[in-house]
């Protein structure tokens, strides 16, 4: 009787086969080991980037406060500057007033000054127009007591020569006297050149 041996040959196609097999499980392992590294790299770059994503989030709140903040003391370095800018008009406002009050002061003061007896003043008025130019009204009881206010308005010095009568009229009164002069004058106001004005 002849055996034959089967079995070997069916081992050695198993063996064969088993060794394709372990191939394919290493190309699977490695396959495997691969996609799990590219996992791993990408949760690693996606928890990375969040992390950057948060820092850059918390940078930019710090800044939007930071910026709130210093726009309101822009606001109020803002209304100091103007605040200032008023209270620079307002002293200059004053200091141009010092300086403009004594010409109207010596200017009433010299005439009243220049008033002569029996005569006195309704309305002292400056003209807007042209400076120094003051209109003077008033009564008075002679045209003497006129004349001499004239010329003591001319004689003090702080009034230019050409102080002149623009109108003058005669009331009568029931009283004595029993008539006033009513008159106008136009003079000039220029303070001498040596005195000087002082409050």
């Amino acid at each position: 009787m002849i055996r034959i041996n089967l079995l070997a040959g069916e081992r050695g196609r198993a063996k064969k086969k088993g060794g394709a097999f372990e191939a394919g499980q290493k190309i699977t392992v490695a396959c495997s080991a691969i996609l799990v590294l590219t996992v791993v790299g990408v949760g690693w770059r996606y928890w990375a980037l969040g992390r950057e994503s948060a820092r850059i989030d918390a940078e930019i709140a710090s800044a939007q406060q930071e910026t709130v903040r210093l726009h309101s003391i822009i606001q109020q370095v803002q209304q100091f500057e103007q605040r200032r800018a008023q209270l620079q008009e307002r002293v200059t406002l004053i200091e141009r007033l010092r300086k403009g009050q004594t010409g109207p002061v010596h200017m009433l003061d010299q005439i009243s000054r220049a008033l002569p007896p029996m005569l006195w003043l309704t309305e002292v008025k400056e003209n807007d127009k042209v400076p120094g130019e003051v209109s003077i009204e008033g009564r008075c009881t002679t045209l003497t007591g006129l004349s001499d206010f004239v010329k003591n308005l001319q004689d003090s010095g702080y009034f230019k020569r050409s102080v002149e009568i623009v109108n003058s009229t005669t009331e009568v009164i029931p009283q004595a006297p029993g008539s006033l002069i009513k008159f106008q004058l136009r003079a000039v106001f220029q303070p001498p050149e040596g005195k000087k004005q002082g409050p």
